[in-house]
């Protein structure tokens, strides 16, 4: 694959994309990364206001520099309002993942905006291929928050650079600047980071959050669908999400029908974890982030991410002495 793909079609300096995390990617953290050379995303979540879209997109798209932002395609399955919205602010790229993308892929590309698909196994990869999108991105199961738990990053990026010449982003994982050389090595067109810009100071991740992923090691998440169930979310059961372990996590998964059950019988379920989403209480919300999140620092600015990861150049030149 050809490597200057993102720079000659976005105009980016480094093959470098923050993932477009609903409730971390904000407008100033979308901005931040395209300023310093990567391609900002924003993450525009299922519950996503008119006025939210307004206030974030209109940052980047102020910029001066290419940005995309990434939707949930069971979310827009009955209103697609919201991607009408998002498109009047010409973003460069716009993924659709999790879900039916068909509906929207068609309304991005009568845009003229590229378009990217998130897959997390074989069947997905063939999907995506048929329905002609423009990137595939292979978000692995180290990944942090929703996907697929089926496939690591990098059987699923060589099954990927095997089966097309069509740009592949490599997803799950990848934190520092020899994770980017490594994905960079193996053919990925770059690299899609989640988990390592949740914590910067443009995320709008609550405080707590960030520090919470700070602090974890890396075997500290669980992937588990129970945030979603007691949220009464209409994410597709296939679809789990990466997260630090906490008590609640541990408590229901591989209980999750009896936590359904709870729930419909407890009309307070629901109320109780979004108090504690709103409170940032780590012993119940949600805390999606990834394997990586042994390898995040806290405090740093979404430039000062791109700097440190930008430095896989040193790191493929010194591998280039095995040659």
């Amino acid at each position: 694959m050809n490597h200057s793909f993102l720079s000659s079609t976005f105009g980016t300096q480094y093959p470098i994309l923050n993932a477009p995390m609903a409730g971390a990617a904000s407008g100033q953290l979308a901005a931040a990364v395209s300023r310093a050379g990567g391609m900002g995303m924003v993450g525009v979540g299922a519950s996503t206001t008119a006025g939210w879209i307004e206030r974030e997109l209109g940052v980047p798209a102020q910029s001066g520099h290419a940005w995309g932002v990434g939707v949930m395609a069971w979310a827009l399955q009955d209103r697609m309002d919201p991607l009408h919205q998002i498109l009047e602010y010409n973003p460069s790229l716009v993924s659709v993942s999790f879900g039916d993308p068909v509906p929207a892929l068609k309304l991005v590309q009568a845009s003229g905006a590229k378009t990217a698909v998130q897959i997390g196994n074989q069947d997905e990869l063939r999907q995506a291929l048929e329905l002609g999108v423009d990137i595939i991105v292979v978000r692995g199961a180290e990944g942090g928050g929703h996907g697929r738990n089926d496939v690591g990053t990098l059987p699923l990026l060589q099954l990927a650079l095997e089966a097309t010449d069509r740009p592949v982003l490599a997803a799950g994982g990848i934190a520092t600047a020899r994770g980017v050389a490594a994905a960079l090595a193996a053919g990925a067109a770059g690299v899609w980071v989640g988990t390592r810009f949740t914590t910067a100071q443009e995320s709008i991740m609550a405080g707590p959050l960030k520090d919470r992923i700070a602090s974890a090691d890396a075997d500290a998440t669980i992937y588990t669908r129970t945030f979603d169930i007691a949220q009464q979310l209409n994410w597709p059961a296939r679809y789990g999400g990466r997260a630090i372990s906490n008590a609640f996590a541990e408590e229901w998964t591989g209980h999750e029908e009896e936590l359904a059950q709870l729930v419909r019988g407890d009309s307070d379920m629901a109320e109780r974890m979004g108090d504690a989403r709103g409170n940032a209480d780590v012993a119940m919300a949600p805390v999606y982030a990834g394997q990586a999140a042994g390898l995040t620092v806290s405090g740093q600015t979404a430039g000062e991410i791109v700097e440190e990861l930008a430095g896989y150049r040193a790191v493929l030149k010194a591998a280039a002495s095995w040659l």
